[in-house]
């Protein structure tokens, strides 16, 4: 059966018919902001040493910093 698929995969292909993305899956609660920053070399290896010892990827470890930094200052007070 897989052979078939295959083959008839091709023909469309063959006959310039448009292929069929496979359609992603959207988690209601997945995270959908995009932040863009600068780090320098040492940085960027620092994190790469984490992500390697660990079963994280870099925007976990660095939403995890964030968090740190966020509840750090509402412990000293400085955002009210």
């Amino acid at each position: 059966m897989k052979g078939a698929e295959t083959m008839q995969q091709y023909q469309k292909q063959y006959r310039g018919e448009p292929q069929q993305k496979a359609k992603r899956r959207r988690d209601d609660s997945a995270l959908t902001n995009v932040v863009s920053l600068r780090i320098s070399d040492q940085e960027k290896r620092e994190l790469e040493k984490i992500t390697k010892s660990s079963a994280r990827n870099i925007s976990e470890i660095v939403r995890e910093a964030l968090e740190f930094w966020i509840a750090k200052r509402k412990r000293l007070c400085l955002d009210v």
